[in-house]
């Protein structure tokens, strides 16, 4: 059995400078992982099978299309793999929430695939297939801090803060992410600047948050709850909404907002920096 972890991704700042003739939009972002999210499994069988659990499985449909299995498929065709494989995917992280739980889904996919066969983790054929699948997906294959450009998938490693206590925030809204970024009003606000993962990020913006607040109001009030918090040192929606994150200077003062985020009713999940 292949147990592999599909933490979820933060976007620290996310700067969207133009919309490309292609229709994608250039970005720069910086990448980070949070300690905990989602989880695949898997084992060798004599027939392909893919069941999903956890919390957030009622909003996913395995008989479907899903990034999981067109990872598997991909990797089959790329490394002409002949076995078949039973994969489960506890799904802890909300859907369509700005935290790439279905990108780093199919990375978690790729990742075991590649231990089970035997290849090398970076073979570059991994990064070619997660390229195809998403832009969030070759960050996730990465799995740690990185700089993104282009659509985001042009990575340049970057030194993090690991362990610093981060509270993700969720108020039960699914954003489509093509909504936000047909609301985003086409304005360059300058790149990234440069310094240390934390200062960068402090300095840095979301641009898809103003168009994300348009589609779900609600993330203004945990931007609120989160900004007004003690301790915080930086409080952002991450991607392309809703879940909003916020990163703290202690465990005890993520806790308390983590408290008061849950009693409203809101998703939360207490974790740190990978």
């Amino acid at each position: 059995m292949i147990v592999e972890p599909a933490p979820a991704k933060v976007n620290l700042a996310l700067h969207v400078r133009a919309r490309r003739a292609d229709g994608y939009h250039a970005l720069e972002t910086l990448f980070a992982f949070a300690r905990d999210g989602d989880l695949i499994e898997m084992a060798a069988a004599e027939a392909d099978a893919f069941a999903i659990t956890g919390p957030f499985a009622a909003g996913l449909e395995p008989t479907g299309d899903n990034l999981v299995t067109r990872a598997r498929d991909a990797f089959r065709a790329t490394f002409e793999v002949a076995g078949r494989h039973a994969i489960t995917l506890t799904k802890n992280l909300p859907i369509a929430s700005g935290i790439g739980g279905g990108s780093a889904d199919a990375a978690a996919t790729l990742r075991g695939l590649a231990r089970m066969h035997g290849i090398d983790a970076a073979d570059a054929r991994l990064v070619a297939i997660a390229t195809r699948l998403g832009a969030d997906v070759p960050a996730c294959l990465a799995g740690r801090t990185m700089l993104g450009t282009g659509t985001g998938t042009e990575l340049v490693a970057i030194d993090g803060a690991a362990g610093t206590p981060m509270l993700l925030v969720n108020p039960g809204v699914a954003v489509p992410t093509a909504a936000v970024f047909a609301g985003w009003d086409g304005m360059d606000r300058g790149p990234l600047p440069e310094g240390t993962l934390l200062d960068r990020a402090r300095a840095g913006r979301n641009d898809l948050e103003p168009p994300a607040l348009q589609v779900a109001p609600v993330i203004a009030e945990v931007r609120a709850m989160l900004d007004a918090a003690p301790g915080v040192i930086l409080s952002r929606m991450s991607g392309s909404g809703a879940t909003c994150f916020a990163l703290f200077a202690s465990d005890a003062e993520r806790d308390a907002a983590a408290a008061g985020a849950q009693a409203r009713g809101w998703w939360i999940l207490a974790t740190a920096l990978a």
